[in-house]
């Protein structure tokens, strides 16, 4: 129910004032044409972190503004883009279509003259920042031991926090702020963003490099009956196939392989962690596919028995992809430069 309705009449509009919120009729807003010459651009960083919380109080707080502050910015800022932004939705707001569409560019727009006018330093022996990286459990055995070392060397007071990939597309994430960044096998989004920049020659959204590449191997447990002989492509298409997939989808990879070989895998299980994998075939008389070089990392190796694959599978490419509105920002490139140096440090090289 409406709360304190305050009606404003004015020759070419009727507006409700609505508690914290404003409403107008879509009438008015059909067919407006933005100015942006008489724009407020303040109102772009209140839009931006309403976006960011979704929560008009909380945004607030974040602005250091009071709460009908940011409403009556978002108020003129609905009426210099003629679109409702966000409505009340719970304890929050819910963003418009046109908001969702509008929100990467003022973000980035505004990151990137906040790094140009006022370019933050970055002192890691004194920074308490904390950083959010994206990566499955493999890569993270391998890279997050050294790279804590590195973290507590030259920065021992900021802290990281590791997410566990569940996705071989982060861009969402990335566009979100959700992590600063993603480590993983994302062959589809490297084509697309090589492709991006080879069509236009600009840079696009993400960037990206490549860490390190790796071979899988076929994995069992040591007294499997398969394991006493080589394995061949009847005999490991016949088995019972543990999959491990990010998106719970039961098709990786590997079925990619053998599908021009007009063969398939028998998948009974399917699991989100390499780590899961390995424990459940040590134990089961499932195969799965796993990460030589994670192998090592798991402590069971002497449970399991490791064999090729008796097909072609081309390497595993592990890149690092981040946002670009963060290239100029010192903490992100310190925090890039201390993964490749994590890799460096590690077993796995580019």
């Amino acid at each position: 129910m409406w709360r304190q309705l305050e009606f404003r009449v004015t020759p070419d509009i009727l507006q409700i004032d609505v508690s914290d919120d404003f409403y107008c009729y879509d009438e008015w807003f059909a067919g407006m044409t933005p100015n942006f010459r008489t724009l407020d651009l303040n109102l772009l960083r209140v839009f931006d972190e309403v976006m960011a919380t979704q929560n008009i109080t909380r945004a607030a707080e974040t602005l250091a503004m009071t709460q009908p502050a940011v409403s009556n910015a978002l108020r003129r800022l609905r009426e210099a883009l003629g679109d409702e932004l966000v409505t009340r939705s719970g304890y929050g707001v819910t963003p418009t279509p046109r908001a969702i569409a509008l929100w990467p560019s003022v973000r980035d727009a505004l990151a990137s003259l906040q790094s140009s006018i006022a370019p933050a330093a970055f002192d890691p022996a004194h920074s308490t920042q904390n950083f959010v990286l994206a990566m499955a459990d493999a890569t993270a055995a391998m890279l997050v031991p050294p790279l804590i070392r590195h973290i507590e060397t030259q920065a021992p007071t900021v802290t990281l926090r590791v997410l566990p990939l569940i996705t071989r597309d982060p861009r969402a994430l990335l566009e979100a702020a959700e992590v600063d960044l993603a480590v993983g096998y994302f062959p589809a989004v490297v084509a697309a963003l090589n492709l991006q920049t080879m069509q236009t020659g600009g840079t696009g959204s993400f960037a990206h490099t490549q860490l390190y590449s790796g071979e899988y191997v076929c994995v069992m447990r040591r007294s499997h009956p398969l394991a006493a002989e080589p394995l061949t492509l009847d005999t490991f298409c016949g088995a019972r196939h543990l999959l491990v997939s990010f998106s719970g989808r039961p098709y990786g990879f590997i079925d990619e392989a053998l599908a021009p070989l007009g063969r398939r895998r028998n998948i009974v299980l399917t699991v989100n962690q390499f780590f899961t994998a390995g424990r459940v075939v040590a134990g089961s008389d499932l195969l799965t596919v796993l990460p030589r070089h994670f192998l090592p990392s798991t402590g069971m190796l002497d449970e399991l028995a490791v064999m090729e694959l008796p097909f072609a599978v081309p390497p595993v490419r592990v890149d690092m992809v981040w946002h670009r509105r963060l290239r100029s920002d010192a903490a992100q490139t310190w925090l890039r430069a201390a993964v490749v140096d994590a890799v460096t440090d590690s077993a796995v090289r580019a």
